[in-house]
């Protein structure tokens, strides 16, 4: 897991054969790093647009660019002598918006600037996760599905914030084992923002997200990337786990520029009539207050 792509300008326009060549290389080994790259929130996004749809962020509007919705800060930078709320974002294990019905495909992340020491990006091969798992608790796997829970995002964010964040994402259900569209391998989609396994109580989902959560963070599956200012890593978060290191000085600056592609894949939510439900609420109340305005 893992290739450094050398001999290519980001900045500009690049052919058919380049994309062609940078698709196959992803899809062979899940994270590609492109190093000394010099890029601007409109060149990262032209960029990115060549991977898919990319995500606005709606279910996680607190860390938008203040410019552009498409790009997603993680920065401990003050923007009008305020942190961002997700400075701390990312600090345990998990797949990007996994807890959405539509999980992010690819992640792009390009470095502006780092601290001195630390603040490294982990990610786990979940396929070689899936793969060294006995073939009973494979077959186990093949066969059930989990929930996926925003509340067991760990980042220390204000108790609104956190409100809201719990709001806009209800809790999902996606298979605990995905099938990669492009490899076609198997990929096991559990991590410890799985709160339980459909159709199991918690109390009994519990040990097993706990071995498997273990299990595929296992040092031998691990690729570990220390960043350099001018580094663009763009990873698959169908078939791997990744973890942002909070191990820097935080007087120092960590500020990072990232996109995500929508997902192929579609999920479902835990209790779709409990989100039914919660629209048309927010659907009578958002029309009570136009019909207010119209009668003014």
């Amino acid at each position: 897991m893992g290739a450094e792509v050398s001999g290519v300008d980001l900045s500009e326009p690049l052919s058919e054969d380049q994309l062609r060549i940078i698709r196959d290389a992803w899809t062979e080994h899940q994270v590609l790093v492109f190093p000394k790259q010099e890029l601007g929130p409109e060149t990262l996004l032209t960029f990115s647009r060549n991977f898919g749809e990319l995500d606005n962020f709606s279910s996680q509007p607190f860390n938008r660019h203040p410019e552009y919705d498409e790009i997603f800060m993680l920065s401990n930078k003050p923007i009008d002598g305020k942190i961002p709320p997700g400075s701390t974002g990312g600090q345990n294990w998990h797949t990007d918006l996994s807890y959405t019905t539509r999980p992010a495909k690819a992640t792009l992340v390009y470095c502006v600037e780092k601290p001195l020491v630390g603040g490294d990006t982990m990610f786990a091969n979940m396929y070689d996760a899936y793969d060294t798992l006995s073939p009973v608790l494979q077959q186990f796997l093949d066969n059930i599905e989990a929930v996926h829970d925003v509340n067991l995002i760990t980042a220390k964010r204000p108790p609104e914030i956190v409100a809201e964040f719990a709001r806009l994402n209800p809790p999902v259900v996606h298979p605990a084992v995905r099938v990669h569209p492009e490899s076609k391998r198997k990929a096991l989609y559990v991590n410890p923002r799985t709160r339980c396994f459909v159709g199991m109580t918690e109390a009994e989902s519990a040990p097993l997200i706990k071995y498997l959560s273990d299990h595929s963070i296992s040092p031998k599956f691990i690729y570990r990337h220390r960043w350099s200012v001018g580094d663009l890593v763009m990873w698959d978060n169908r078939c791997l786990t990744h973890l942002a290191v909070g191990d820097f000085d935080r007087s120092e600056i960590r500020h990072m520029l990232r996109t995500s592609t929508m997902g192929d894949y579609f999920g479902r939510y835990e209790d779709e009539n409990a989100v039914a439900e919660q629209k048309r609420t927010a659907g009578d109340k958002k029309l009570a207050v136009e019909l207010s305005t119209l009668h003014d």
